[in-house]
């Protein structure tokens, strides 16, 4: 007893000395770089010119056929007259009607060109909900701290930042070596299927192969990660897949008087509790596993030891992360019922009863085991389907060790000194799915900075951006030029 006792502690010192190692050989992956003072911004001027933008009502409707015309000819006009020398220097093409494809020539043509991108649409206001706006949401106005309305976040911001970008280091004589494009699709909030996918399969016949493709994503948030006290930039190297499933249940229907055991609404219920309580495996891997890598040399030693011994700890971490809606959809796939459709008529039992879930893919998994996993779990009574709309499968993960990615974090350390940078997981979608096959090195980031509170704005209600947090994301889009085109 003695002996197995001693051979019980020893193993135990082992491992313990094998964890405390492993976690004091975690190396910070931060890049140092010297900040940059000679990008002066005018904070109040841009947020004019953002503001401007708001205000036309470029919405993007769910049919996906309904456009807006008057809305985005109107925001055309105002960008051109809001940036001189960007109209006057850079070639810009209208395509799909509405979209916008900028092109800045580079001195080398031998040099693979970079390709900043955006979305020109915006989400509606949800019915009943304009009143619970601070200020309206299409009415751009600047109370002195923040730029309110609809697409300040999402993502105007970026697109107004990239030519404001542009139009300031034109005034300093800039020129690139390299070719600079900027596409700006007009239906990114329904899919992209027409502007995006046009600009990516134009580019595409034209032979353009991006060096780096930067879409929106990813943001710098504050307070949110635990352990990690400075902002964390989470640039996306990686996007989940998405599959929307309906499910249907037909029923006799009757009287309410003369109830079976369970009707059609409750057996549908039921097959959702099932998903709820079922939900696909976790797993930490991909661009989540190499987010923690990024993010545990910057923490505390306790939650350094977890995360630089995964082998071990991977079961302790996937409880942590799954017990909040953050972190459960960075390591599986998720499963969100959205709709639910039955009866006509209090006192009568209805015929058919459907629902719709959508499911944010991780990859790893795919559209054809969602189904599988859909149809083991709510049984043979349940028919089940896919929609054609949100059908993709989760995109390839891009190098966080490439040139692109460390090209990206130098700029922020040059910007926005002090900031952790990592690369993560993105649980929305993007129209850079539109462009994967012009690029291995796509990336998914937008430099705002974001408090928990500022969460819920996107989509949401009050969607706003600090004039200060504004002028931090054209420093960044101007520098990154100037790095990566310089």
């Amino acid at each position: 007893m003695k002996k197995a006792l001693a051979v019980l502690v020893l193993v135990l010192l082992i491992l313990v000395a094998i964890l405390t190692a492993r976690a004091a050989a975690v190396k910070s992956r931060q890049v140092e770089a010297a900040p940059v003072t000679d990008l002066a911004i005018d904070a109040r001027a841009a947020a004019e010119r953002l503001a401007g933008a708001i205000r036309f009502p470029t919405v993007s409707h769910e049919d996906g056929k309904t456009v807006e015309a008057e809305a985005f000819r109107g925001l055309h006009s105002h960008l051109a007259q809001s940036f001189p020398r960007v109209h006057a220097v850079l070639t810009r093409e209208t395509v799909a009607d509405y979209s916008l494809l900028y092109t800045w020539k580079g001195r080398n043509p031998n040099l693979a060109p970079i390709l900043l991108m955006s979305h020109l649409d915006v989400v509606p206001i949800e019915p009943g909900t304009e009143r619970d706006w601070t200020q309206p949401p299409f009415s751009g106005l600047i109370d002195g701290v923040y730029v309110w309305g609809r697409g300040t976040m999402d993502d105007k911001v970026s697109v107004l930042a990239i030519l404001e970008a542009a139009e300031t280091l034109l005034a300093r004589d800039f020129q690139p070596q390299r070719t600079l494009y900027f596409a700006f699709g007009h239906d990114e909030e329904v899919g992209g299927s027409k502007g995006a996918a046009a600009i990516g399969a134009l580019l595409e016949r034209r032979g353009v192969r991006p060096e780096l493709i930067l879409d929106e994503g990813g943001a710098i948030v504050e307070g949110i990660v635990p352990g990690v006290a400075r902002p964390v930039a989470f640039v996306g190297t990686a996007e989940k897949g998405s599959v929307t499933v309906e499910l249907v249940v037909a029923d006799a229907g009757g009287h309410s008087s003369m109830p079976p055991p369970h009707s059609a609404v409750g057996k549908l219920a039921a097959a959702i509790k099932k998903l709820e309580d079922n939900p696909m495996p976790a797993r930490i891997d991909g661009a989540t596993k190499h987010s923690f890598e990024y993010l545990a040399p910057e923490m505390p030693f306790g939650p350094r030891l977890v995360l630089a011994n995964l082998w071990l700890f991977a079961p302790l971490a996937e409880r942590q992360f799954a017990s909040e809606p953050a972190g459960n959809a960075s390591i599986r796939t998720t499963a969100a019922a959205t709709i639910f459709q039955a009866g006509i008529k209090e006192n009568v039992l209805p015929h058919r009863a459907r629902a719709v879930l959508n499911f944010r893919i991780l990859p790893g998994d795919t559209i054809a085991s969602v189904l599988r996993y859909v149809r083991e779990t709510v049984g043979p009574d349940i028919h089940v389907a896919s929609g054609r709309a949100s059908l993709r499968e989760p995109s390839p993960e891009s190098d966080a060790e490439a040139p692109g990615f460390r090209l990206i974090q130098r700029t922020l350390a040059q910007t926005l000194p002090g900031t952790v940078v990592a690369p993560n997981l993105l649980s929305g979608g993007t129209d850079s799915r539109h462009y994967l096959r012009l690029s291995r090195n796509v990336y998914r980031f937008l430099p705002i900075r974001m408090k928990r509170e500022d969460l819920g704005r996107f989509h949401g209600t009050d969607e706003r951006v600090s004039l200060e947090s504004y002028a931090e994301v054209v420093r960044f889009y101007a520098q990154l030029l100037r790095n990566g085109a310089g």
